[in-house]
């Protein structure tokens, strides 16, 4: 990762001090937990919390809620996703819970049943409403391949499709999944949602933003993530990866806000996803090499999470040689 970039993506974050209160360091919404699915939100929201973010909210399932809670009072858990939830009881309890946040994701532990799918349509429409900081992953990214207009030209989102869901979607979107050039597909399929950022998982993860504005051109923007990871790709990481991009974009919202001080020269905000998503992909990497490292192929995704705060100072603080010198463009 090119000094620059770098540089940029820690200026997103926020400086540990005595004058900000709670909630000023992010309040992250983490939607998801079915029936079926309790451990992804949880990954979601503690990494979120351990990159350092001050809030993490669940929304999820009455049948995931006792799950999630018993891994960790840390995580404000809200049981509301039942199937006989009305879309007019569920629009009044989202919205009074999204004025409180800086971003919400979509997806871990989400599931397939129609009714959190429909749960999860009017929880995009009422982030955008809101003016949240948005990121799709996992089974939200079926809205998309259903309905691209749900996220089309919603320039504050976030997809981070793997191999597979990258290329369903780029199907849907009638966009080609694999080009000559390693870069271009990514690029095309955020330009065909109208820029919405694309984190397309790989060996490397691709990250890219382009809109077209008629008459000017648009923005163009690619970064290219090749921090060492592990070897072991157990299940698991992907919501983490989650978690930290949503803490970034948490602080994006502040840094937006007003609430640090910016430099000279602020970021663009429509920059923002981008530089958000490469650093979380970083931090995804060096945590998954440092667990790795330790325990081999017994290596589980919860043995990731007493990596975050290391690999952080690592990463972004200065803090050791397994950081910034191991990522590259």
């Amino acid at each position: 990762m090119s000094k620059s970039i770098l540089a940029q993506v820690k200026e997103i974050i926020p400086p540990l001090s005595a004058g900000l209160h709670k909630g000023q360091g992010g309040r992250v919404g983490i939607f998801g937990g079915s029936r079926d699915y309790s451990g992804a939100p949880y990954f979601a929201g503690i990494a979120a919390l351990r990159a350092g973010a001050d809030l993490a909210h669940v929304i999820c399932s009455p049948q995931a809620a006792p799950a999630i809670k018993s891994y960790t009072p840390d995580l404000m858990v809200y049981p509301i996703l039942a199937s006989d939830t009305s879309t007019t009881e569920l629009t009044d309890l989202l919205d009074a819970l999204f004025k409180r946040l800086h971003v919400l994701v979509i997806g871990p532990g989400l599931g397939r049943e129609q009714h959190m799918q429909g749960f999860a349509r009017l929880a995009i429409q009422l982030a955008r409403a809101h003016n949240l900081y948005v990121v799709l992953d996992a089974d939200a990214l079926l809205l998309i391949q259903e309905d691209p207009d749900i996220i089309r030209g919603y320039t504050k989102a976030v997809i981070t499709p793997n191999v597979v869901e990258f290329a369903h979607t780029c199907e849907s979107l009638q966009v080609p999944a694999k080009t000559n050039k390693k870069t271009q597909a990514s690029i095309t399929l955020s330009d065909a949602l109208g820029g919405v950022t694309v984190l397309q998982k790989g060996e490397t993860d691709i990250i890219s933003f382009s809109v077209t504005v008629h008459g000017s051109g648009g923005e163009r923007e690619t970064a290219e993530v090749v921090t060492k990871g592990g070897l072991k790709r157990c299940g698991g990481q992907g919501d983490l990866l989650c978690g930290f991009i949503g803490a970034m974009l948490a602080w994006s919202k502040c840094y937006e806000e007003g609430v640090y001080t910016k430099p000279a020269v602020p970021l663009s905000p429509t920059r923002l996803p981008l530089l958000s998503s490469v650093g979380a992909a970083i931090l995804t990497r060096t945590i998954s090499r440092r667990a790795y490292e330790k325990h081999g192929r017994a290596t589980l995704t919860s043995d990731m999470i007493a990596e975050i705060g290391p690999a952080f100072i690592d990463v972004f603080e200065g803090g050791g040689s397994k950081g910034p010198a191991n990522a590259g463009l």
